[in-house]
């Protein structure tokens, strides 16, 4: 009824229903409407009453809100309205109703009604389920509001949300699909609630980062412009260090999808360096932050070394180092840019060469750490600047002795160039200025120049300095002693004294220098037994360590400051409970504490600039050794000679066994070469081996189809039809020999006849001779001479015996290879046993048909001799009958034949 007045214009009458009245009843109407139209319209005016009646809506809707949630999945209005209320109850923001309801809306943030209404609804851990699978809808009015939900949960109780979500099945995938959403909006939202999500959570950071988070980033940082990007590239970097930071396993990850490399394009600056936007500041700020995430001393070494490496060959340091010389760069960048490099090269011997070689686009060109200095000794200089520097230039030097080998160099008498500016001169330039942190600077630095460097703290006794005209230049340990009793500032006092305990320790011609200076102990003991403020008494503190090395590290070389004597001083001077006090003070100093912390100088004001890392690493191992060293008596210093003797000469003999133990890992390495060597050897062989066995199988392949092809030839093939595959029969081979014998014998049969008709033709030659005339008349009625007759017939016979021999030497011949191929075949390799019994056979074969051909010759050339005979007796039968010679010449020829 109240509905209809208002539209026909009247008005109510009674009183007004307080807002908790109304929400009841559009509770009432939400949870006992049937009509979907109905509980639209009341979560519709919950909605709009959410921000005014946080308080009422959230305790007495909330319930019905998650009902809505699970029963109207259907319609995406309603679910949108529904979650939009939920997000406004339980959202802190309550920034646009402060200025109408601030005293409502202080009350409501005393009892922080957020986090009470979020710890309501996750009581239910469905509730978060149930709400990561409506994420999944794609329409708008629900994925958007249903992600601000979520985000306001996550700010409000993140580490038990966190819990839920990480059990949550496929729980963080559904989050990540989130990025690939094509409504920015959404996308957007999604990088903030993945901000909130991976924040402190390893296991969740993990499993971000292998859903292809950083694939997904890297790309929306490329789209939207890289460091000219606007907020969402902010958010994007800052999802990247969360996922990074602390997380070895996700750089790990980062390093080895070669996401360095895409990191380079980044710092592209360009030459026109005037326009820097606020964003673009912010933007490059968090990019280097992400590479010193890479790089940072707290990473185990092995990790930092890989990215380090990969910096350098991908162009990444070149690219910071070409920010780092270039002009119109803000202060915060450049100070940023500073940290970073130092971090790329600290301890990387390829990146502290590389910076080393780097140049200012100066006129001359000068070195960048020269410039760097140069802005570190200047008092005018922003003091983060040249806290930066510092660091730059310590990590340069860390574990680089042919850095600090470059460094002392400059200070030495013999590479002074007069017409430049080195990083030596600056440093002493600092250590005697009358800045206070420009002589702490360049102490520090002087110091990281003389780190575990034995060779270099003696070089550093070399120097001289020239300190006014006409007077003898003193020693720079000289000069340092002078500043230090000339009573000038604390932080002054500190960081030479500082240099002074990095210089001499482990140094025996360091500590010899420093005693030979009358003045020195006589100071110190007088500074360490005086009763000052508490600023002094870091002074005292650190003059007792440097007195306590000069025993310790002392070689007794100076009969007046031996180290009984000394101790003997302590004692009576200052006592050895006070000594011992005043050298404990320091470590209980809280700037002490916080420079031990990390590398980098991080300080608030220059005051509390006195104590560096890397000294408070090495007071933590000297405070022992000397309290140990100032309460030993003499015997016990001499048992302990005694016993670092028999250390010595164990070390001697355990160096001998290491030598031999080394000349036996050659040995063996060699032993080891050699087997390799030999293994790879058998390998050919087994390889030739196998080669050979491939080929003797080819072999007798070829023999089995040689095999088939003579057993379809002629007769001559008839000796092969039966052959077993390793060899011929014996059988056959003794019908072959046989055959072979009787082809013999029937040539010297021929032989012999051929023989007979010879000497039958000489005795017809000689027999002739006497009947020339008789001849020579029956020649002339044939027409021809009987003297050509005789020598045709010689020739003819004398061809038929070379011919006789040439084929009795080829029989003899194949005699003996067939012998041969016998011996071999009875005696010789088993690989070659078929093909030898072929082949023997196959010159038999050979052999019976040269004998056949050779016997038809014979026998042509028989029957042409007994042809030749024949015709040679007929001329002579006629030559006796029809002789006209006279009848006593014929009688006496019929003698002589007779």
């Amino acid at each position: 009824m109240n509905f209809f007045r208002g539209v026909m214009g009247g008005q109510p009458a009674g009183p007004q229903p307080s807002g908790a009245e109304t929400i009841q009843k559009l509770c009432d109407r939400v949870a006992s409407s049937t009509l979907l139209d109905d509980r639209r319209d009341a979560v519709r005016a919950l909605k709009s009453l959410s921000k005014k009646y946080r308080l009422e809506v959230g305790t007495q809707a909330m319930d019905h809100l998650i009902r809505i949630l699970q029963t109207d999945r259907s319609d995406s209005e309603i679910l949108g309205y529904a979650l939009d209320t939920l997000y406004n109850i339980i959202c802190n923001d309550e920034e646009e109703e402060q200025g109408i309801y601030s005293e409502e809306t202080q009350q409501k943030q005393v009892d922080d009604l957020g986090a009470q209404f979020t710890d309501r609804f996750i009581q239910d851990q469905e509730n978060i389920t149930l709400l990561l699978t409506i994420l999944e809808e794609f329409d708008f009015h629900v994925r958007l509001p249903g992600v601000k939900l979520l985000t306001a949960l996550l700010k409000n109780q993140c580490a038990q949300l966190q819990g839920i979500i990480l059990v949550s099945p496929m729980g963080v995938s559904r989050l990540m699909d989130l990025l690939a959403d094509s409504r920015e909006v959404i996308r957007n939202d999604g990088l903030l609630l993945l901000l909130q999500l991976t924040k402190g959570n390893a296991a969740i950071q993990k499993i971000v980062a292998f859903e292809n988070a950083f694939e997904r980033l890297l790309d929306i940082i490329t789209e939207e412009g890289s460091s000219d990007g606007g907020i969402v590239v902010e958010d994007c970097l800052l999802l990247l260090l969360n996922l990074l930071k602390n997380n070895s396993s996700n750089q790990n990850f980062f390093k080895e999808g070669s996401y360095i490399q895409r990191m380079k394009p980044w710092f592209e600056v360009g030459d026109d360096n005037s326009g820097w936007s606020a964003q673009k500041v912010t933007n490059l700020h968090y990019m280097l932050q992400l590479v010193r995430v890479m790089v940072s001393p707290v990473n185990s070494p092995g990790a930092t070394a890989s990215c380090q490496k990969a910096m350098f060959q991908c162009g990444l340091l070149q690219q910071l180092c070409t920010i780092l010389m270039a002009t119109g760069v803000p202060a915060d960048i450049l100070t940023e840019t500073i940290n970073t490099v130092s971090e790329v090269i600290r301890g990387s011997q390829v990146n502290q060469d590389y910076f080393a070689s780097v140049n200012a686009p100066s006129n001359p060109p000068r070195p960048a750490i020269v410039v760097l200095l140069m802005s570190m000794v200047n008092e005018r200089q922003p003091f983060v600047l040249r806290c930066a520097v510092l660091y730059c230039f310590q990590c340069f030097l860390y574990k680089n002795q042919k850095g600090q080998g470059e460094i002392v160099a400059t200070l030495l008498p013999s590479t002074i160039d007069a017409n430049s500016i080195s990083a030596g001169q600056l440093l002493c330039g600092g250590l005697f200025s009358a800045d206070s942190l420009s002589n702490w600077c360049a102490a520090v630095a002087l110091g990281h120049a003389l780190q575990d460097n034995l060779t270099q703290k003696e070089q550093l006794l070399r120097v001289q300095l020239a300190t006014s005209l006409g007077k003898p230049p003193v020693s720079l340990l000289q000069q340092c002693t002078n500043i230090l009793s000339q009573g000038s500032k604390v932080q002054t006092r500190v960081g030479l004294l500082m240099l002074l305990c990095t210089w001499i320790s482990n140094c025996p011609i360091a500590v010899t220098h420093f005693l030979h200076n009358q003045e020195n102990v006589p100071f110190l003991t007088a500074q360490i037994s005086e009763n000052l403020g508490e600023d002094e008494r870091l002074v005292q503190g650190l003059c007792a360590l440097l007195l306590g090395i000069c025993i310790y590290y002392n070689d007794n070389s100076l009969e007046n400051y031996t180290k009984e004597k000394l101790k003997q001083l302590i004692e009576k001077r200052i006592g050895k409970e006070n000594f011992v006090e005043k050298l404990g003070f320091i470590t209980k100093h809280e700037l002490y504490s916080r420079a031990a912390q990390k590398p980098q100088p991080t300080f608030s004001t220059p005051e509390h600039m006195l104590f560096d890392h890397e000294f408070t690493k090495l007071f933590k191992e000297l405070e022992g050794v000397i309290t140990k060293a100032v309460h030993k008596s003499s015997e016990e210093e001499k048992k302990e000679e005694e016993v670092k003797k028999t250390l010595e000469q164990h070390d001697s003999i355990v160096t001998q066994y290491k030598d031999l133990i080394r000349e036996q890992d050659t040995h063996i390495k060699a032993l080891k070469e050699q087997v390799a060597g030999l293994t790879s050897q058998s390998e050919e062989m087994q390889t030739t081996i196998t080669q050979q066995l491939s080929q003797i199988q080819q072999h007798k392949d070829q023999y089995s189809i040689l095999k088939l092809k003579l057993g379809k030839s002629g007769d001559q093939g008839s000796a092969l039809d039966g052959a077993q595959v390793n060899g011929l029969q014996q059988e056959e081979l003794t019908q072959l020999r046989e055959e072979l014998d009787e082809l013999r014998g029937q040539q010297s049969l021929l032989q012999t006849q051929l023989s007979d008709k010879d000497a039958l033709i000489n005795m017809l030659l000689l027999s002739g001779l006497n009947n020339d005339l008789c001849a020579w008349r029956t020649c002339q009625r044939h027409h021809f001479s009987p003297r050509f007759l005789s020598v045709v017939v010689l020739q003819e016979v004398e061809s038929l015996r070379v011919q006789v021999q040439r084929q009795a030497a080829e029989i003899s011949e194949l005699q003996t290879e067939r012998k041969e191929l016998l011996r071999r075949a009875e005696t010789g390799v088993s690989q070659h046993h078929d093909f030898t019994f072929l082949y023997i056979a196959y010159l038999e074969l050979n052999i019976l048909t040269s004998l056949s051909s050779n016997r038809t010759a014979l026998d042509t050339e028989l029957a042409s001799a007994n042809s030749t005979v024949a015709i040679l007796q007929a001329e002579k039968t006629k030559t006796n009958c029809s002789c006209c010679l006279p009848t006593r010449t014929r009688r006496s020829c019929h003698s002589n034949r007779s």
